[in-house]
């Protein structure tokens, strides 16, 4: 009868929050307008380095080939901005991060590159 506990705000590995869901809603209108060719949900791992891994939210390719990955955030938690910045600086990919905008502040994704 042991529940395996889990941060508060976490969820399982391969579950989207409500902010990530609106992401994925977006990039699939994004690749219906013919602007990406394929996006994935914690679809890549990178190594930083020995037992130090990044799990970004999406590997999302444009119609150009170009790989690029987008990290989704609310807010920003642990050293998460950190590895943003590090795998930024190891792998040739472009790396944002999107944040909504509130609807009152005209909605749309907040774009932060790195």
């Amino acid at each position: 009868m042991h529940k395996r506990l889990q941060a508060l705000g976490r969820l399982k590995p391969g579950a989207m929050n409500k902010t990530e869901a609106a992401y994925a809603e977006h990039l699939g209108q994004r690749q219906q307008a013919g602007e990406i060719a394929w996006f994935k949900f914690e679809g890549v791992k990178l190594r930083l380095a020995d037992n130090t891994f990044y799990s970004p939210d999406f590997a999302v390719m444009l119609v150009n080939g170009e790989l690029e990955i987008h990290e989704v955030k609310g807010f920003w938690l642990d050293d998460a901005r950190a590895k943003i910045k590090i795998a930024a600086d190891m792998y040739p990919f472009r790396f944002v991060a999107m944040r909504a905008r509130p609807k009152k502040d005209g909605g749309g994704w907040a774009i932060e590159e790195f």
